[in-house]
């Protein structure tokens, strides 16, 4: 009897440990390896590189696996953008196989084995199998990730107050880091060398379905790494196309577990959010968010982003982002972030343009407000603040076309994506075509080319403004009854402020009082050749056609051949020449009477001329 009280405690005990393992074993999964008969992985589709690293591993004595998206981009015949390695080596075993590898991160430690230089260079992120640990037995902290420094220094394993994890480096098995991982899409691992993928998780089952499924409870594991949430809707976005779907299951926790994005710190939202609008589904990605009611409540410059997407400029430039990362080509986040905000950029600018500030000044006030407001603290900023600045600060200067500032201007380092975000102004009509088709032809002609170009724009400038227009009065002949015109009346009458005082030397020599003149003219009864005695000014008719004559071409004419003939007989006015404009202020305000000129008069001028020719 005791004998069967003891057989029936320990099974009940061994039914426990058993049923702990076996929910263990259920938990991590089954490890089932296809070939290639089963998967019909491309090999051609496999990047060197990362068949070099798993190479090098291998041969140093340590598993090795392409492991992650790569994985489920070959099965689906893509040709994978990033390769990932995962081994059972520590990061400093390899960094140590390597000539180029680089230990990074404190939450997860990795390293980057890099290939290359400048732009061509890349990356395979090698990571070692992490163990499956319970984060209750983890350490605990009271802070977060920045507040904590001091006391995560040295744990390998650690969560803070809400559970969320904020060290991860405690090593395992590969089974249970694939219990890890989040997809069990993401969650395979293919050996490129025997052509092999293992998968725990049903990830083929899942891929062949066009299922996106969580490993293991959503809520718990949103809770332990909140960016899931985002990494959740960047790949529903990502495979939406291929026509991939979140499981129900997967997708029902996301927005009460939005609040846990609070406690990330920005830099790693920054990134996340990059990843969202910058690996070629960028509209795909605002449309997921929509459709999982992710649209605000993320990340602020994210909520900016889906809020304006509609906006043709905003679709436009994520469109833009799209086709350039599906080209192969390189894209920065300034440009889209300055795209995002130059509406409030412009809005401010021109705010301030009019209470008439000057218009650089002020455009560099507007992003200083903006910077402000929108960015914040963010990670970089200084090298991501510059060259949204920069190009910002470019869009006025593309208006001037003259002497060196379109030189000037193309040769500047940021000066392509300054015109690409000029194009774009142009494609929804911000600015005008003509603009931005002259700065792409100029940006690909050569020095010769761009002289041309800028001196025919000169010359059609030229040509385009008007002449100023010259209001003349129609010349009129002279009547031959010596009345003056009606016309000429007028414009005499206005000059009456410049007549000089020959009306008063005309009283002296005995003359009729003349009118008042337009003109200068000799004196009345001066002997001047060529004129007949009683010609001069006696004669009413005659000096009243000399003094109204309104100044056409023919009087002219006629002074000009009496001062001929003044020259040829060696004579000149004398006493009564006209005096110069000061002489005739002086006389109106001293009442016609010139005052005196040093130790002359108004012919001494005239005098020693003659005693000169003399």
């Amino acid at each position: 009897m005791i004998k069967n009280l003891i057989d029936k405690l320990i099974g009940k005990a061994t039914g426990k440990v058993a049923g702990k393992a076996g929910a263990k074993r259920q938990r991590l999964g089954k490890r089932v390896e296809i070939g290639p008969d089963g998967h019909g992985i491309n090999p051609a589709l496999v990047d060197e590189r990362a068949a070099n690293v798993v190479r090098t591993l291998k041969e140093g004595g340590y598993e090795a696996y392409i492991v992650g998206g790569a994985v489920r981009d070959l099965l689906l015949g893509l040709k994978p953008k990033d390769f990932d390695v995962a081994t059972n080596a520590t990061p400093e075993q390899v960094k140590g196989l390597f000539r180029r590898a680089f230990i990074i991160g404190r939450r997860f430690r990795i390293v980057h084995v890099v290939y290359g230089r400048g732009r061509e260079h890349e990356v395979i992120e090698v990571s070692t199998f992490r163990a499956q640990v319970d984060n209750t037995t983890a350490d605990k902290v009271s802070g977060n990730e920045r507040t904590a420094k001091g006391q995560l220094a040295n744990m390998t394993h650690a969560v803070d107050a809400s559970g969320r994890v904020l060290r991860d480096n405690v090593w395992g098995p590969q089974d249970e880091d694939a219990a890890r991982r989040d997809f069990t899409v993401n969650a395979m691992y293919y050996d490129p060398e025997t052509r092999v993928v293992v998968d725990y998780h049903g990830g083929i089952q899942d891929a062949k379905k066009k299922l996106l499924r969580m490993i293991g409870d959503p809520a718990t594991r949103y809770r332990e790494d909140p960016v899931r949430i985002i990494r959740a809707v960047r790949f529903g976005a990502k495979l939406s196309a291929l026509g991939f779907e979140l499981e129900a299951k997967t997708a029902k926790p996301l927005v009460e577990a939005k609040r846990l994005l609070a406690d990330v710190p920005q830099s790693r939202m920054f990134d996340e959010m990059l990843k969202l609008l910058q690996t070629g589904h960028a509209l795909a990605s605002v449309d997921q968010l929509r459709k999982l009611d992710l649209a605000s409540g993320i990340y602020p410059l994210l909520d900016l982003v889906v809020e304006r997407a509609e906006q043709p400029f905003i679709r436009a430039a994520l469109a833009d982002t799209d086709r350039r990362v599906n080209e192969g080509k390189p894209v920065a986040p300034s440009f889209l972030l300055a795209c995002v905000m130059w509406q409030d950029v412009l809005a401010g600018w021109n705010a301030r343009l009019a209470r008439k500030e000057h218009p650089f000044p002020a455009l560099q006030d507007a992003i200083d407000e903006v910077f402000d407001a929108r960015v914040g603290d963010v990670s970089g900023r200084g090298k991501l603040g510059a060259d949204m600045r920069e190009i910002w600060m470019m869009q006025p200067r593309f208006d001037k076309r003259a002497g060196n500032s379109p030189f000037s201007l193309a040769g500047q380092p940021r000066f392509r994506a300054g015109f690409d975000f000029l194009r774009l102004r142009a494609d929804v009509g911000e600015v005008g075509e003509e603009l931005a088709d002259w700065w792409q032809q100029f940006s690909l002609a050569d020095d010769g080319a761009r002289e041309s170009m800028v001196e025919q724009l000169r010359a059609e400038q030229q040509r385009a403004k008007k002449a100023p227009r010259v209001h003349r009065l129609p010349k009129q002949a002279a009547p031959q009854d010596g009345s003056a015109p009606e016309a000429s009346k007028n414009v005499a009458d206005e000059a009456d402020d410049f007549a000089d005082d020959g009306d008063s030397a005309a009283e002296d020599n005995g003359a009729a009082p003349a009118k008042k003149r337009r003109r200068r003219r000799r004196k009345p009864s001066g002997a001047a050749a060529g004129a007949a005695p009683g010609e001069g000014g006696s004669d009413g008719a005659g000096e009243g056609a000399h003094d109204r004559a309104p100044p056409d071409g023919a009087a002219d004419n006629r002074r000009n051949a009496a001062h001929a003939a003044r020259e040829a007989t060696g004579e000149d006015r004398d006493g009564d020449a006209p005096r110069p404009a000061a002489s005739r202020s002086r006389s109106r305000r001293t009442g016609g009477a010139a005052a005196p000129r040093g130790d002359g008069d108004a012919g001494a001028p005239a005098a020693r001329r003659r005693d000169a020719e003399d």
